[in-house]
């Protein structure tokens, strides 16, 4: 009996709720696929001397999907054997040691899920419209990600 085609799905989510590497890395395999890479993106408890107490996300939903969805189409296009992408991006409040961003890729091999991890995560900070927001004991500040293209035009 053959088994039935395991068809490439991108799985996009941006949620308040906490983030799970387990539901997002299952989302992803597949019996076709050797390889599951994962990026996990967490809160960490401090920035250039200062003592983060948590950070807060906010997002510009649809357009976010959009970019996200163009995002996993790019990968598709750059290492066509990619079977399943996940992007999950947590919004409000993320507490330290939790995640911000999980992002997983399943492909035949590891090169490919591994670089298209990478390329994911890069393309996202550079493009998708999230903002970050560090929450200091004193103070906040709303980060831009160094490597996104319209908070550096004006630059």
């Amino acid at each position: 009996m053959e088994e039935s085609k395991d068809v490439p799905k991108d799985f996009v989510k941006l949620k308040c709720e906490k983030l799970s590497v387990d539901e997002v890395s299952e989302l992803v395999v597949s019996p076709y696929c050797g390889a599951v890479s994962l990026f996990i993106g967490t809160t960490r408890n401090n920035f250039e001397g200062k003592k983060v107490i948590h950070l807060e996300y906010e997002a510009y939903t649809s357009m976010a999907e959009t970019e996200i969805k163009k995002i996993c189409r790019n990968v598709r296009q750059k290492w066509p054997s990619v079977q399943h992408i996940a992007v999950h991006h947590r919004l409000g409040v993320v507490p330290i040691t939790e995640a911000s961003v999980i992002i997983a890729v399943s492909s035949p091999h590891r090169t490919e899920s591994l670089e298209a991890v990478t390329y994911c995560i890069n393309t996202l900070k550079a493009s998708v419209p999230i903002w970050k927001k560090e929450i200091y004991e004193d103070e906040y500040s709303w980060k831009e990600n160094k490597e996104c293209f319209w908070a550096n035009s004006g630059k």
